[in-house]
This record gives C-alpha cells, structure tokens and sequence, in this order.
C-alpha cells in the first residue's frame, strides 16, 4: 500500500493519518485513527519510538463462509505489544516489543 511513511522505529502513518504497526501475531500490519475526527478513534501519546494507544487494539476478520476466523486482541504500551490470551494466534499471552516498522513492512 503506498501512502505510508515511516514516523519511528515501529510506526507507520497513512496519508490519512492513521498509524501503522505491524503485528507478529498476525504477520500483518494493522492500522489505528487517531486523533479528531468520525468513527472509532483511539488515544495515542504521539511517541512514534515507545507508541501507547488507548484502550485495547482488537483485530478480527471472517473467513470465506462468514464465520469469525481470526482474532488479535491487544494493548500497545511504550512500545510493547500485549497479546491476551483470546488471541487465536501462538503469541497469545505474551508481550513482546513492537517489531521495525520499515523492516516489517518492507517483507511483507
């Protein structure tokens, strides 16, 4: 996807100005909207080197028939992903650091 520059060691940012992160859980980045504006937003320190977003980050997605096939639920804090055990990939109920944005990104 192009539109992402690189804002810290583990951040994206989307020309819209959502941020970016990759998750290891997931092999995948996923995107949050910060700041004001319409729909979900969620609470960020503007710290792109040790991000924390408020409250929880929580991925999901359906596979081909509908029904619910994935699951990342977490909390991002000084750079520090906490997976909660309702993960449904192996790094459910570990914390590990936020991977390199651009190295993440780049082998995507």
């Amino acid at each position: 996807m192009s539109g992402i520059k690189t804002i810290g060691r583990c951040l994206g940012q989307g020309a819209d100005g959502s941020v970016w992160f990759f998750c290891n859980g997931c092999c995948m980045p996923h995107s949050l909207t910060v700041g004001a504006g319409p729909g979900p937003r969620w609470g960020y320190n503007g710290n792109a080197e040790a991000p924390t977003f408020t409250p929880f980050v929580l991925v999901s997605w359906k596979n081909k028939q509908g029904d619910l096939a994935k699951v990342c639920h977490s909390f991002v804090t000084d750079g520090r992903i906490h997976y909660l055990d309702n993960c449904t990939h192996a790094l459910a109920g570990q914390t590990i650091d936020l991977p390199n944005w651009e190295e993440s990104w780049a082998n995507w």
